[in-house]
């Protein structure tokens, strides 16, 4: 399943996570969160100190590690999410049931 995961980093702790963000190289980014997820994009606010990643998975064990690994410096949210042509059938589907 596809996974939308924002996050809100807590009040003081931006340059904390980004320091340790911006050290990480791309295979300590995959360890952190693990085989069992795929990361489809991730995008930054740092204006704001917020931001978000979409994601595949099937555990949400692996999700909530992930989420887990962070919780120190911010506050994260997830949801399912559906892509365009998931929504479009699951329309179709309910519509045919009227």
């Amino acid at each position: 399943m596809k996974l939308m995961i924002t996050w809100q980093f807590h009040p003081g702790k931006l340059h904390d996570g980004l320091a340790v963000f911006s050290q990480m190289a791309p295979e300590q980014d995959a360890a952190d969160r693990g085989d069992r997820i795929k990361l489809i994009g991730r995008w930054h606010d740092l204006g704001r100190g917020r931001g978000v990643a979409i994601c595949e998975s099937d555990s949400a064990e692996a999700v909530s590690a992930w989420a887990l690994n962070w919780n120190s410096i911010m506050d994260c949210d997830i949801a399912i999410v559906l892509d365009d042509a998931e929504t479009r059938a699951l329309g179709k589907q309910r519509a045919s049931k009227k």
